[in-house]
C-alpha cells in the first residue's frame, strides 16, 4: 500500500495517504525516481510534508503549482501546514 503521493515532478510536497508516525521511512515516486524520506512528525491523512529542503520564503509545491510560501526553513520529511506556510491562492493581487 502506497503511503504517500507526489503529483507533479516539480512539487516539492507529498500528501499522506494515511496517518504517518515520527519516524515512517515513506517512498515516493517523484517522475521517474523513488525517493526516501523520513517522516520527522506525525502527519495527518491528507496533509503534506516536504521530500525536499524548503528554505523561508521559498514556493510550497503541489500540483506543479505555488500554493503557498515557506514563513520558515522546512526541512525534508517535516509536516508542511498552516504553522511554516502562508497561503498564496486566493489573495488579491497587490496594487
Amino acid at each position: 500500500m502506497r503511503k504517500a503521493l507526489v503529483l507533479n515532478p516539480k512539487d516539492n510536497v507529498a500528501i499522506a495517504l494515511t496517518n504517518l508516525k515520527r519516524d515512517d521511512v515513506v517512498e515516493v515516486q517523484v517522475g521517474g525516481d523513488v525517493v526516501k524520506v523520513k517522516v520527522l512528525n506525525e502527519i495527518p491523512f491528507g496533509h503534506k510534508f516536504a521530500i525536499r529542503d524548503i528554505g523561508n520564503d521559498e514556493p510550497i509545491i503541489k500540483y506543479g503549482e505555488v500554493v503557498g510560501v515557506a514563513t520558515k526553513s522546512i526541512g525534508v520529511g517535516e509536516h508542511v501546514h498552516v504553522h511554516n506556510v502562508r497561503g498564496t491562492r486566493g489573495r488579491p493581487k497587490d496594487k
